[in-house]
């Protein structure tokens, strides 16, 4: 694929407990193919924080954007592509859709699949004054519930180096959905313990989303880029770009 200023800059969204390198693998096959692609620091602090300063960078991108974000990315990008008119398709892998009102607390206590809930371990962080609570990922439970698929000493450095979410990315309740208003793909990965794959499957679903199944963990564009960066490609080619 070659460069085409009419074709969308890729934005990929990171999720809880981990940074924008997780999406390295994805990059580097993207920019191989000759799409622009930017991949920004999530603050992993609440939905509407996130979804504020997402929007900003999704704004701040020349041209039309194909938002793409990865479990709580998807949180963040259904939020924050609804404040912003360059935003023209979006890509959920392994990633939460949630309705109007719907908090991400709530939806997951419905998953069979997802383990994540045991594997947390909690922490207080200052905030207006006073403190707040985020979550991290128990270190000798983070393969398990996170990465299955990935050899063990990644994942012991993924352990290490993870980036904590605050309560309040579960708490807070979405805004407008952008999925109801915009053309939808998703990875769903078959063995997701900690988005849970039932879940993600039935928020893929009631988006409308065009569904593609992978086997593999909740970190499928770690342990398999190549699929996941097809899915992104099949979404630039196929997205209506404005005139």
């Amino acid at each position: 694929m070659s460069p085409d200023n009419t074709a969308p800059t890729v934005v990929l969204v990171h999720g809880a407990f981990a940074d924008a390198s997780s999406w390295n693998g994805v990059i580097e096959r993207l920019q191989a193919q000759g799409v622009e692609v930017t991949a920004p620091a999530n603050p992993l602090r609440g939905i509407s924080e996130d979804s504020a300063y997402t929007a900003a960078v999704l704004e701040q991108t020349p041209g039309p954007v194909l938002a793409v974000g990865h479990s709580y990315g998807g949180a963040v990008i259904t939020n924050a592509a609804s404040k912003v008119d360059n935003v023209i398709g979006l890509v959920f892998v392994a990633a939460f859709a949630p309705e109007e009102g719907e908090t991400l607390g709530e939806a997951s206590a419905s998953s069979k699949d997802s383990v994540l809930n045991s594997a947390l371990v909690t922490h207080n962080y200052p905030a207006n004054g006073g403190e707040a609570t985020e979550f991290a990922i128990d270190p000798a439970k983070f393969r398990d519930a996170f990465a299955a698929d990935l050899p063990r000493e990644q994942t012991a450095l993924m352990a290490a180096t993870q980036r904590p979410i605050a309560e309040l990315a579960f708490s807070e309740p979405t805004k407008t959905p952008a999925w109801k208003d915009l053309p939808s793909w998703a990875v769903v990965a078959t063995g997701d313990k900690a988005a849970g794959a039932d879940l993600i499957r039935s928020m893929a679903q009631r988006a409308g989303a065009t569904i593609t199944e992978i086997q593999g963990s909740h970190v499928i564009m770690v342990s398999q880029p190549e699929a996941v960066a097809k899915v992104i490609l099949e979404a630039v080619a196929k997205v209506p770009v404005p005139a």
